[in-house]
């Protein structure tokens, strides 16, 4: 047998001419080339004990054989004969169970049932493989790419233990088919957009400027994904409540400094917008065909917010995760996440922008150094795509002080006619049973018994004005009770009765 080619399906695109000593193989052999392959080796890893993850187990590829007439290590089957490669076999278990991934859940997501094969909007030629389950993207990546993130891993390890929600993509395995002459290199990664839930918006988002608008042939499309200058003749920013915002720009914030340390640029943010306005969600075959949810932290909500210290899996609503959010009048559900982060700034790169750069504003192009694509992807998320809304502080506050003012002024209104009316009523009695100038013999407490002395103690109508303004302006409550206003006239009223008679006795 001929060493097998590796130049067009290596870079992930389809077999072009094979050689004479071998048959092109099928689309549908190569899916099911990468699901026996994954199933082997996952079941073949079952089998080893639990261990802590140590630096060589990063770079460890473990290589085996899979004739079609079975062996004593593989089962027989009815595709061409293959090999299969596994890179960093225990690293990747240790990924799984960090997002809580049971191999049997994870062989059951992947070989249950035949793959769904999606359509590339993108640049690269890559193919897309869906788990029918909804749960997991099986993605060709090319030759460099699979070598950067064997590269990548210790760091990726290092950060996902830091923190394991981020909205950067979910690695759960890596795999190489050489397939009748044919060699792929697939990762398996989180889903981010729903299929039991239609978007009714797909963006591409970058930051730049420069060639971000969808072609005509992707706008003819069904589902057609947009780009960053599309975004900004369709939507007006997406507008999330204070808290939910701070979380989400933390996230991106954490994850773009995470990218710029492994010198990596021209990712991608993909976001997806279901408008609940229009049509009501349908339960799609994500939510038939489990129960309850198999992956930690793979929605977009859990990934901004929750307790990372105890994880525990968001109960399966309507919603399948989504972040709420508003543009206009229309309240949405927004599904996102980071994708294309193998692309490293290599030398190949470095000329790519500096032959961009010649022919267009430098600072426009997508690809550049990766700390100035990580603040221009920044602030092209957090001022553009993503707003914060803002309550009428300003007016509500307004309202509440007129609100208070009119309390205290109708309050005030209430009380000053029994003010008033309790100054007449001295005046009167005071008239009719003294002359008018023993009225000083209130300042005399020994005058008093003990038993008016809490009359006494009220103050004069002075201090009793004073108090009633003070009350008036802390307490509302008190203002609008009429009793109390009542209760504190007929104390006076009393008072008054109190000293005419005592006079009256002094005379006599």
């Amino acid at each position: 047998m001929s060493a097998p080619t590796t130049d067009s399906v290596g870079r992930g695109t389809k077999p072009s001419k094979m050689s004479k000593d071998h048959k092109k193989p099928t689309a549908a052999a190569l899916k099911g080339a990468i699901q026996l392959g994954i199933g082997y080796a996952v079941g073949n890893l079952s089998s080893k004990p639990d261990r802590d993850v140590l630096m060589q187990d990063f770079s460890v590829v473990e290589s085996v054989f899979l004739p079609s007439e079975g062996s004593t290590l593989t089962p027989a089957h009815h595709f061409p004969d293959f090999r299969l490669k596994t890179y960093a076999p225990l690293a990747f278990r240790y990924f799984r169970e960090l997002f809580g991934i049971k191999p049997d859940d994870y062989l059951y997501s992947i070989c249950n049932e035949p793959l769904i094969e999606l359509s590339n909007p993108g640049a690269s030629s890559s193919w897309f493989y869906l788990t029918s389950d909804d749960e997991f993207i099986i993605k060709t990546v090319q030759p460099k790419e699979a070598e950067f993130l064997q590269k990548l891993l210790p760091g990726y390890y290092m950060n996902l233990n830091q923190n394991p929600r981020t909205l950067l993509p979910k690695f759960y395995g890596l795999y190489c088919i050489q397939c009748g002459g044919a060699t792929i290199r697939v990762v398996v990664m989180n889903n981010v957009l729903p299929r039991a839930i239609k978007m009714h918006y797909k963006y591409d988002l970058k930051g730049s400027s420069y060639k971000r608008r969808a072609s005509r042939k992707e706008r003819t499309k069904p589902s057609p994904t947009f780009k960053d200058l599309d975004f900004q003749e369709m939507h007006e920013g997406l507008h999330f409540d204070p808290d939910t915002y701070n979380a989400l720009m933390k996230t991106l914030q954490r994850d773009c400094r995470v990218l710029e340390s492994f010198k990596i640029m021209d990712y991608s943010l993909l976001l997806g917008i279901h408008v609940l306005d229009r049509k009501p969600l349908s339960r799609g075959s994500r939510c038939d065909s489990r129960k309850g949810q198999k992956v930690l932290y793979s929605t977009a909500l859990e990934s901004i917010q929750g307790n990372v210290k105890h994880p525990e899996p968001v109960a399966d609503d309507d919603t399948l995760g989504g972040i709420p959010a508003k543009h206009k009048d229309e309240t949405l559900l927004i599904f996102l996440g980071i994708i294309d982060i193998l692309q490293s700034y290599r030398f190949i790169k470095k000329v790519e922008h500096s032959w961009k750069a010649l022919v267009h504003d430098g600072d426009t192009v997508s690809v550049h150094r990766p700390s100035f694509y990580a603040d221009r992807f920044l602030k092209f998320m957090s001022s553009t795509v993503f707003k914060k809304t803002h309550p009428l502080r300003g007016a509500s506050s307004k309202r509440k002080r007129f609100s208070l003012y009119a309390i205290k002024s109708a309050s005030q209104e209430v009380l000053s006619p029994p003010k008033e009316e309790s100054k007449e009523e001295k005046k009167a009695q005071s008239m009719d049973n003294l002359d008018g100038t023993f009225c000083s013999s209130s300042k005399q407490p020994d005058v008093l018994p003990k038993s008016a002395v809490s009359f006494a103690s009220t103050q004069n109508d002075e201090d009793f004005e004073n108090s009633e303004d003070r009350r008036a302006s802390s307490s509302t409550v008190a203002l609008d009770h009429p009793l109390l206003s009542l209760s504190r006239s007929q104390s006076d009223c009393d008072l008054d009765v109190y000293l005419a008679a005592t006079c009256s006795q002094s005379f006599q």
